[in-house]
């Protein structure tokens, strides 16, 4: 819970039942008042309550910025980025001559400071968020890569009737090649083996 609508008598008690509500202190919040009470009609009809938001701060994204001015300084590269609000995730996408120093191979750079980022800029926070890296829309060309061969692969699988391991991937390149295959005809997916070396297994239905 980031933000909340709350109403009281008085603006102060409407605050005071928001700062209950989201169990945190008065400093730690933002307070926006919506409305102001109302007597009404004589002090007595159509009075109305305060309204008040109250909104959580957050530093997650001034820390991942300051995580990753220092990364990308220490390593010397000509790298640049921008962050993206999204409702439920920050987007940071990276790019410059260089970027492909921050990506490796196959992404197995990029989704390492993906998750130290995370670890970095959500340190003691109430109300911690998802980060996202991605490098010049590196993750949905890789996405999309990784999807045809999967067909492809399936499609051999279900013609021979005989199991195929693909190569070691990421827990979320494993994730994109089960659900691409989920609906396809004639073939099921499972994982074998230990990270870094777990791979996905195509396998003919019987």
């Amino acid at each position: 819970m980031r933000e909340i609508e709350v109403t009281g008598k008085t603006v102060e008690e409407a605050v005071s039942l928001g700062l209950e509500q989201l169990g945190v202190d008065r400093s730690l919040v933002e307070i926006e008042i919506l409305e102001q009470p109302s007597k009404g009609i004589l002090g007595l009809f159509g009075q109305k309550p305060a309204k008040v938001k109250l909104t959580i701060k957050s530093k997650v994204m001034e820390k991942a910025r300051k995580f990753l001015d220092d990364v990308i300084s220490a390593m010397g590269v000509n790298v640049g980025y921008e962050v993206l609000e999204r409702d439920d995730h920050l987007l940071i996408n990276l790019y410059g001559s260089d970027v492909g120093i921050l990506i490796g191979y196959r992404g197995e750079t990029l989704d390492a400071l993906q998750y130290i980022t995370n670890l970095a800029a959500n340190k003691n926070e109430i109300t911690p968020r998802r980060i996202i890296l991605d490098a010049q829309g590196y993750r949905e060309r890789r996405e999309k890569t990784l999807i045809r061969l999967a067909e492809k692969v399936a499609e051999k699988v279900r013609q021979k009737g005989r199991p195929f391991a693909l190569e070691p991937m990421t827990p979320q390149e494993r994730r994109i090649i089960h659900t691409a295959l989920q609906n396809f005809e004639g073939v099921y997916t499972y994982s074998e083996g230990e990270d870094p070396n777990r791979k996905v297994i195509i396998a003919p239905k019987r």
